[in-house]
């Protein structure tokens, strides 16, 4: 099975450029009431350059674009650390109900009882999945609820009488972790992984001080390992005063089976796109909630949903709360896939994910772990992490590897991430994968390994079949072109 090479295959043209003076492909009435002309200062000197076309025109490119997309809809998307799975329609179809697709942000309490009501049911199946007692549903996406959870930290230790300056992240952790944490005003200390991948307790205890505001720390981490000095790990940042943040991005490999709370996490913020099966954002709505221990509840941001005797209510005024970080309750479509989902799924079904999660993981593991370098030989959880030592016995690169895996009708999995790994392959099979796709996955990746020591120069001129074939990638970093002359 390929991407390309068969049927029909369109160099498809700028819409700038199939324009032609004079077409139009709509007709509006004209309007009853006069023209009322902008002031001078706001009109244009002359108009602006947009395409002129007629409705076939403009059908037939957006549908040819809509082509060449690769999405998870059409095969498997292996990327690690993204989780990109299978979304049930179910979802969409509830997300759809007249009740929650047309309700608005400004009605009454009292006429969305039952928006309130998911919210507040969704809130609390979150703390009890992750061991948590409250959570907020405003964040955004993932990095929106680490910075809604650091905030929350800085707001605690600010009321301890000091906000204190440093974060601890080990190198293993994701890599808007530190950002978040510049963005929040600390100073940012990594530390190393150890030998076996994972995140060592005394290193911790080397750097843990009462100048550190806390710890930010992946579980499981980026290299898809369980940090198994966990419970150690957060005892020494308790013991000087600081708090634990828990990226939860990786919740696919925990349901049911850990949570992150009964470890001694204070603050995790969850991936709904990841876990829960909402879409990813690709630029449009995510969702990231935070779940927090009751010592950081206080500062959650407003407005919070509260049952009351007479019903849901939104309280605003909580005078430690770090304000509102999103509109309204946050990106409420996402909110309404989650719950279904998880409702659907219900606890043997959420356990369930999570075996099957780590099961096809480690069978990606153990069929490809002769063909690829596997840099740690610890046990993996959700997703596998390779690295082109072999292939570069042969100069052949991991970009040549994922170039190839092109030409077999698959999407390249996420190369040369986790940093902590040079030449990294990171393959996550996720839960809704079959035996029979992963082995035809597999089945390539060995394929590769074998044509990158008989042919390696087949590799480097990958891919072959695509419409494109391999594009300069340090021209298009070097030379961008973010603007286009709409005057010209």
């Amino acid at each position: 099975m390929s991407t390309g090479g068969r049927g029909f295959q369109f160099q498809e043209p700028l819409l700038f450029e199939v324009s032609r003076e004079g077409r139009e492909g709509f007709s509006l009435p004209s309007s009853a009431k006069p023209r009322r002309e902008p002031p001078a200062a706001l009109r244009r000197i002359k108009d602006p350059r947009l395409p002129e076309l007629s409705e076939p025109d403009v059908i037939r490119h957006f549908t040819r674009l809509s082509q060449w997309n690769f999405s998870i809809d059409t095969n498997f998307y292996p990327l690690g650390s993204c989780t990109m799975k299978h979304n049930p329609r179910v979802n969409e179809e509830v997300a759809r109900y007249t009740g929650f697709a047309h309700a608005h942000p400004y009605q009454p309490d009292e006429t969305v009882q039952g928006c309130l009501s998911l919210m507040h049911a969704l809130e609390r199946y979150l703390a009890e999945i992750s061991g948590m007692d409250a959570v907020t549903l405003q964040p955004a996406a993932g990095a929106h609820g680490e910075l809604t959870g650091l905030l929350l930290i800085r707001a605690y230790q600010t009321a301890k009488g000091n906000p204190r300056k440093k974060i601890l992240i080990p190198d293993s952790a994701h890599g808007t972790n530190p950002a978040t944490s510049s963005m929040v005003g600390y100073e940012v200390v990594q530390i190393k992984t150890g030998r076996e991948g994972r995140t060592i307790a005394s290193l911790i205890a080397q750097e843990m001080n009462e100048d550190v505001a806390g710890l930010m720390i992946t579980n499981p981490n980026t290299l898809g390992l369980y940090e198994t000095e966990i419970r150690e790990i957060c005892a020494i940042v308790h013991s000087k005063g600081g708090l634990v943040y828990g990226d939860g991005a990786n919740m696919n490999a925990l349901l049911s089976k850990a949570r992150p709370g009964d470890a001694g996490i204070d603050v995790l913020h969850f991936n709904l796109h990841k876990t829960f099966t909402t879409p990813h954002g690709g630029g449009g709505p995510g969702a990231g909630p935070v779940a927090v221990k009751k010592i950081l509840e206080p500062y959650l941001p407003v407005p919070r949903v509260v049952q009351k005797e007479n019903g849901f209510v939104v309280e605003h005024n909580r005078p430690q709360s770090v304000g509102r970080v999103k509109a309204f309750f946050g990106n409420f479509g996402m909110l309404v896939r989650a719950y279904t989902y998880i409702r659907e799924m219900g606890p043997e079904g959420l356990k369930r994910v999570t075996e099957l999660a780590v099961l096809n993981a480690n069978y990606i593991r153990a069929r490809l772990k002769d063909s690829y370098h596997l840099p740690f030989e610890t046990g993996q959880m959700h997703e596998v992490v390779f690295s082109d030592k072999f292939q570069k016995e042969n100069g052949v690169t991991t970009m040549d590897v994922a170039k190839r895996l092109m030409d077999y009708g698959f999407a390249p999995p996420t190369i040369y991430f986790p940093l902590v790994v040079f030449g990294a392959i990171m393959i996550e099979p996720t839960e809704t994968e079959s035996k029979e796709t992963l082995d035809r996955f597999c089945d390539a990746m060995i394929a590769i390994a074998e044509e990158a020591k008989k042919d390696p120069d087949l590799l480097r001129k990958a891919p072959h079949q695509t419409k494109l074939r391999r594009l300069d990638e340090v021209k298009a970093a070097r030379e961008l072109k973010l603007r286009f002359n709409f005057e010209a």
